[in-house]
This record gives C-alpha cells, structure tokens and sequence, in this order.
C-alpha cells in the first residue's frame, strides 16, 4: 500500500501546480474549483494509504522483486448476495432526481435510502442468533 499513498501524493501534488495555473490563466472558476477538489480527494486517500500501510505488513506490490504469485490468496470477505445496494441506488437516483423534477420527490427516495443503510448495515446482524 506504500507504493499507492506515494502515487496520490505525487498526484495531489501535480493537481495542486495545475489548479493554480489553471486558475491563474484561464480566470475560470469552475474548472479551478474543480480542479481544486480533486486535489483535496487525491491528498486524502494518498494520506489515507500512507497512514494505513505504516500499520498494516507490507503486500507484494512494495517488493520489488515480488513475483504476480506473491499476492495470491484469500483477499477478504465479499458478500455472495446483498439487496441493499439495489434500494441505496434506487433512493440515490431519485433524490438526484429530486433536485430536477421537485423537492417533492424527496418523500420517495429517503425512506428508499434508510431502508437501504439500515439493511446494509445490519446485514449479517441477522441470522443464526435471531429469534423468529
């Protein structure tokens, strides 16, 4: 993960240079904005795998002369099946809509969107240890 945080510092860093030309020649603010925020998204998860990689072992991609089979195994927990997702999107999609059509709209889409983070989050809280 080292080999990572190194790459969105060094991104961070080329973002930030072309956010200030950018905004000193074209005297565009949205484009510098913009250009301003992926810099702030590129520092923080380049941080965020600096900080992470001092507390976790070092992976394959931090040899160098690590070989592809090096970092084969198991690389966690993913879950076989998960309806959530589905209702966040659904809710996601119309609370952008929302924003379009009318305000309204948002009555629909938040309980569309609690149903989905509360399943999400209490998904595997269910199960052998629940009463029926």
């Amino acid at each position: 993960m080292k080999i990572q945080g190194k790459l969105f510092m060094w991104l961070s860093l080329f973002l930030l240079i072309m956010a200030c030309v950018y905004g000193l020649w074209s005297k565009e603010p949205a484009g510098t904005t913009a250009l301003f925020l992926a810099f702030g998204l590129a520092i923080m998860v380049g941080f965020y795998l600096g900080f992470t990689a001092r507390r976790v072992d070092a992976g394959a991609q931090d040899n160098k002369n690590a070989d592809v089979a090096d970092d084969a195994g198991e690389l966690g927990f993913f879950s076989p099946h998960s309806w959530q997702p589905l209702s966040l999107a659904i809710g996601g999609a119309l609370a952008f809509t929302a924003i379009a059509v009318g305000w309204w709209l948002l009555y629909f889409s938040a309980p569309l969107v609690l149903i989905g983070v509360y399943g999400w989050v209490f998904e595997y809280y269910r199960g052998e240890n629940r009463t029926q």
